[in-house]
């Protein structure tokens, strides 16, 4: 007589947990950025963000350019890094001169892969600039001073730019 294998499957605690972590995960993944997206302070109606499904902005939101600009620290001659009291002088020198209305500086950490193929990581600055959409044309040169300001103090071979069109509703 032939036997049957059975099979048992197991239930309780790790059932559940599995199920928990699922709901969890998809939680995350489902809820948060759209939270992200939608932080509203209250100062008005929130309006659907164009292009961004799901999402609202403030309704006194106004069109607006976002440059960042990515420093790196780690100069290609070896030299010495750049100290945050270097960069702190050079905001100070440079940009807020260029941009007195406000600017933001984040501290981070960056990587690139050099020409041999590694990758290399160093202490990095982010420079978040935001300006009315209709300035952007005359920001441009500024920004540009910026940038050529910084890879002649320091001796960088490059410094990133990303720009984009934001809605800002301070």
């Amino acid at each position: 007589m032939p036997t049957r294998a059975r099979t048992r499957v197991a239930r309780g605690a790790g059932g559940r947990g599995r199920t928990a972590l699922a709901a969890a995960a998809l939680l995350l993944a489902v809820g948060a950025p759209t939270a992200y997206v939608a932080l509203d302070d209250g100062a008005g109606p929130a309006v659907p963000a164009a292009g961004v499904p799901g999402s609202t902005v403030p309704a006194g939101a106004r069109a607006h350019a976002e440059t960042r600009l990515l420093f790196g620290t780690e100069r290609p001659d070896g030299g010495p890094a750049v100290t945050d009291r270097q960069f702190t002088e050079f905001v100070d020198r440079v940009v807020t001169p260029l941009f007195p209305a406000g600017l933001t500086v984040q501290e981070g950490r960056g990587q690139w892969r050099d020409g041999s193929g590694r990758i290399q990581r160093e202490r990095s600055y982010e420079l978040v600039l935001l300006y009315p959409a209709a300035d952007a044309a005359a920001a441009h040169p500024r920004v540009e001073r910026v940038r050529d300001s910084y890879r002649r103090a320091f001796g960088q071979e490059s410094v990133a730019r990303v720009d984009d069109r934001v809605r800002v509703d301070f």
